[in-house]
């Protein structure tokens, strides 16, 4: 029987308005993860994490603190509240903290038409194992793979509630699933590595275990026989992989916090062109499907889909309500959190405007030129 998180985040409400806090906001959340990983054919790691979660943000005039606890006892959830209560009143002021005005919430809280969540029951352990045996097979049939270093399948569930003293109160379920693989071609000094990594909401829209391993194998092989290429100037291309590492750059500069600090390299840039004018960039967390959709922010606030540069001009920062009250701005629903921690403004789901060609046809037209497909230093 699953534990109602809105039951125990109005218990949390409660204990700390009895606490002495002049306004709170809860996090509960729930999940369950699956992990199977196999090497050379044999079960080498499995693991299984399950518990429940529940965040306390309180506050106390211009003052806040946040505790979290596993311990679902009313018992544990009062003790919580009155020590974040005693917490916020040693804490320093902080004149932007604070709730939503009750206007300002969302009230579209059902995430159902997002698709977040399998009806589905997830796979057992002996399923993913089994995913897992057959990816290997796939990516050791490739002509040239000599090994497999690592290879797992995985499945996670999750529900989460939020709730806070200004009326708010909505909450979803996601789940998830994954397959992994990284394949070992050559031998001795010649010896490659690649990997292969897909993961989707829903299992039903994952692809097949034999195409994941085959896409590893067959990275590996590719990098056999490399060389060092001639000194010249040649077009560059970069692979879907690590292609969002360098639009990650102007995300970052945009977030609210980093401009309200002053330390953003983009803090003057409002209105300016930051990227060609034949680009724009979105975000988008109404999109169905995809991992970072919601229907609300981790402060309540609706969320939509706009334009953060559009013709290459950039029109908007990554807001929560604390950054936009810095900055004197309306927050962009941007807000996310987990249950130890204060909210933080945090991009989701981002669409760059997709250039007209596949990679193939990208590669014919340029010919001679040097295709990246790892980045050292900078997140894949």
């Amino acid at each position: 029987m699953s534990t109602d998180l809105s039951r125990l985040a109005e218990e949390a409400l409660a204990a700390a308005k009895a606490a002495g806090a002049a306004g709170a906001d809860t996090l509960a959340i729930d999940s369950d993860h699956v992990a199977m990983a196999l090497r050379e054919g044999t079960l080498e790691t499995a693991e299984r994490a399950q518990g429940i979660e529940l965040g306390l943000r309180v506050f106390v005039g211009q003052r806040q603190a946040t505790v979290s606890i596993s311990d679902t006892r009313s018992a544990a959830i009062r003790s919580m509240a009155e020590r974040a209560v005693a917490m916020a009143r040693e804490a320093p002021e902080d004149p932007y903290c604070g709730l939503a005005d009750p206007a300002q919430l969302a009230t579209e809280r059902d995430a159902t038409a997002l698709g977040l969540a399998a009806a589905a029951a997830q796979p057992s352990p002996e399923a993913l194992t089994e995913t897992a045996r057959r990816t290997e097979a796939a990516a050791l049939a490739v002509p040239g793979v000599d090994q497999v270093s690592d290879v797992g399948a995985a499945t996670s569930s999750m529900r989460v509630h939020l709730a806070a003293s200004n009326g708010f109160s909505g909450g979803y379920a996601r789940t998830s699933h994954q397959i992994h693989c990284v394949a070992i071609a050559g031998t001795g000094l010649e010896m490659e590595r690649d990997y292969c990594v897909e993961s989707r909401m829903i299992g039903a829209d994952m692809p097949e275990a034999e195409t994941v391993g085959t896409q590893a194998g067959e990275r590996a092989t590719a990098r056999l026989g490399a060389k060092k290429p001639p000194t010249g100037a040649f077009p560059v291309l970069f692979d879907e992989r690590v292609a969002n590492s360098l639009i990650a750059h102007l995300s970052a500069a945009i977030s609210g916090a980093a401009v309200a600090r002053g330390t953003s390299w983009l803090k003057d840039a409002m209105g300016e062109r930051v990227l060609p004018a034949t680009l724009d960039l979105v975000t988008d967390p109404l999109t169905p499907g995809l991992s970072a959709s919601r229907p609300f922010d981790a402060e309540g606030l609706p969320t939509a889909t706009r334009k953060l540069v559009e013709a290459g001009v950039l029109t908007s920062w990554v807001l929560d309500l604390a950054s936009a009250r810095k900055l004197g701005v309306a927050p962009t629903g941007d807000a996310t959190r987990g249950p130890s921690g204060v909210p933080s403004p945090s991009l989701g789901n981002q669409h760059l405007t997709p250039g007209a060609q596949n990679q193939a046809a990208q590669l014919a037209e340029m010919g001679e030129g040097l295709l990246v497909t790892t980045q050292l230093g900078l997140p894949l």
